[in-house]
């Protein structure tokens, strides 16, 4: 028996044998060519191929992870298309009479180089992709035989780490695990386990070695701990852990239909987030009471020009259709930072973070702004709407959104085209300017839905994407919660109800937080209503509401 440990970042019990991610050789052909013309034809046609499996490769991620995961593979199809990428590759041939495979193979490294010197920790993670991109291509060129795992049952994915494209790649169906030596908590693997529920390891280091191949192991995505050929009572320990964890799977589903109510009888309103209709489904299975945070950038992304007001009032349209009834919140545009989209044209930024992107768009661009909301007007008469602006600062950014919102129904009511007039209108509070203003901007809209990732990015100064900021990115610094307890005391006393869609809403360690506070609404990923239902049906909060406000007033030492 032989354990290594590591992070675990999607927690339950895997068992079964380890199969290490092969890769091809990596040994790049370098020869001079002759006949530049025919190189450069056989790299575009590489491109094209490339682009079309990065096309297959954005609908899978988006059907089996999410907007998020997908939405990268968008971004690897534009670096295709980068004139500073293709130029340098284009030279090397033209001018060094290079071959493809090396010509690739050189400005992919250079890129990547120039992107990890940069100081900006989001510019330093598009190093990878710039590698996993330049692999692709010269893996079309080489005709190399795809990666992938050599197992043809369930097993233990092991590999030193996984590129995005390679994490999709992978058949479903015969993963059980996942266990890397590096990686990150935030890594495309990690996020792509805790969507699945499947259990995930990272961080193992040297510790894993390439001779456990075929070994049979059990992991625990919880502790971080992975046990290889356990003895006996190891083994018996481990399954018995993993019986429990699906008797609890078991135990959750019978709370659907349950009526989401505390013990002291408080009812909280649970909601779901979501990035495509493609969702729906999964929102249906687990019995959920609306849609807290519809993302509606998928039209954006997944188009090679601006989606038109018909293509958005039908996607709008299916989902209200499709929940019956039931309220669905779908945020308005939020390109920008790390959501960025060739077409849009817009300026490079040193920190896009903090530059042009959601509201701030739309504002600057009302044409493009117009065009949704009155596709989402439309759509309000076929269901029960709320409306939601993303990263306001101010209560004039409030009202010019409102003032075209009114424009809009003036519009269609002319035009003689039928909408609801029982449209709710809230705001995102996602910025510390928001949070402390939150008791002037209450009095402009008819709810707040709080976005604790990049509340907690801005109030920390702490880049979310920064793998290396490890500790000192804590969602439950006092200063965050503090500001989730000012944001909903001001939506109170203006009558106004107050959710989180972020994703401390799923932080079942800070449920009963949250409930202290006050918070109507928590709206999670599909997957996580259920034991979101259960830890509130489990609360009664005349019991913890003193005492975690006490103790958020009190000495604060980091996890």
């Amino acid at each position: 028996m032989e354990q290594i440990f590591g992070k675990g970042v999607s927690k339950g019990v895997a068992a079964g044998p380890i199969s290490f991610y092969r890769r091809p050789s990596g040994e790049i052909p370098r020869r001079s060519v002759t006949d530049t013309a025919a190189e450069l034809a056989r790299f575009h046609d590489a491109c094209e191929t490339a682009k079309e499996q990065l096309g297959v490769l954005h609908d899978k991620a988006l059907a089996e992870a999410g907007e998020d995961a997908a939405m990268l593979f968008e971004a690897h199809q534009m670096m295709l298309d980068d004139l500073d990428f293709v130029e340098s590759i284009e030279g090397l041939i033209e001018n060094d009479r290079l071959n493809a495979e090396a010509a690739v193979s050189d400005t992919g490294a250079q890129f990547a180089e120039m992107f990890a010197a940069m100081d900006d920790s989001y510019m330093q993670a598009r190093a990878a992709d710039i590698r996993d991109i330049s692999t692709r291509v010269v893996g079309i060129l080489t005709g190399e035989g795809e990666s992938g795992i050599v197992s043809d049952v369930p097993c233990i994915v092991a590999a030193d780490d996984l590129a995005p494209s390679e994490t999709v790649q992978l058949d479903k169906s015969l993963i059980l695990g996942f266990i890397t030596a590096g990686g990150s908590a935030n890594s495309h693997t990690a996020i792509l386990a805790r969507t699945m529920g499947i259990p995930a390891i990272i961080g193992a280091g040297d510790a894993l070695q390439a001779e456990m191949e075929g070994k049979y192991a059990i992991i625990d995505g919880q502790t971080g701990e992975t046990v290889i050929e356990p003895d006996d009572a190891e083994h018996e320990r481990l399954l018995k852990k993993q019986a429990k964890e699906k008797a609890l799977k078991e135990l959750l589903d019978q709370l659907k239909g349950k009526p989401n109510e505390t013990r002291d009888g408080r009812n909280v309103m649970v909601y779901c987030n979501i990035g495509s209709p493609a969702d729906i489904d999964a929102v249906l299975q687990n019995d959920v009471g609306g849609i807290g945070l519809f993302r509606s950038e998928f039209l954006y992304l997944n188009t090679t020009d601006y989606p038109t007001e018909d293509q958005q009032f039908e996607a709008y349209k299916q989902v209200l259709s499709d929940m019956d009834g039931k309220e669905v919140i779908i945020r308005t545009l939020d390109i920008g930072a790390d959501k960025q989209i060739g077409y849009f044209d817009l300026p490079k930024e040193d920190n896009p973070a903090m530059g042009m992107r959601a509201l701030r768009i739309c504002l600057t661009r009302p044409e493009i702004f117009k065009t949704q909301l009155r596709a989402l007007f439309r759509a309000s008469a076929f269901g029960k709407l709320g409306i939601m602006f993303p990263m306001v600062t101010s209560v004039w950014e409030v009202r010019e959104a409102k003032r075209m919102c009114e424009e809009v129904r003036r519009e269609l009511k002319n035009e003689g085209i039928p909408y609801s007039e029982d449209v709710q209108i809230g705001i995102m509070i996602e910025t510390p300017a928001a949070a402390i203003n939150s008791d002037r901007l209450a009095k402009e809209v008819d709810f707040f839905s709080i976005g604790t990732n990049d509340l907690t990015q801005y109030t920390l100064a702490c880049d979310r994407q920064n793998n290396d900021l490890g500790r000192f990115y804590d969602p439950h610094h006092p200063a965050v919660l503090r500001l989730i307890r000012l944001v909903t005391e001001n939506a109170h006393k203006n009558g106004i109800w107050v959710g989180i869609c972020g994703e401390l809403g799923a932080d079942l360690t800070l449920t009963e937080t949250f409930l202290a506070f006050g918070v109507d609404e928590l709206s999670v990923t599909p997957r996580s209503v259920l034991p979101l239902r259960n830890a509130v049906r489990m609360t009664d909060t005349r019991e913890s509401s003193e005492r975690i406000l006490s103790d958020l007033d009190s000495d604060y030492t980091a996890r």
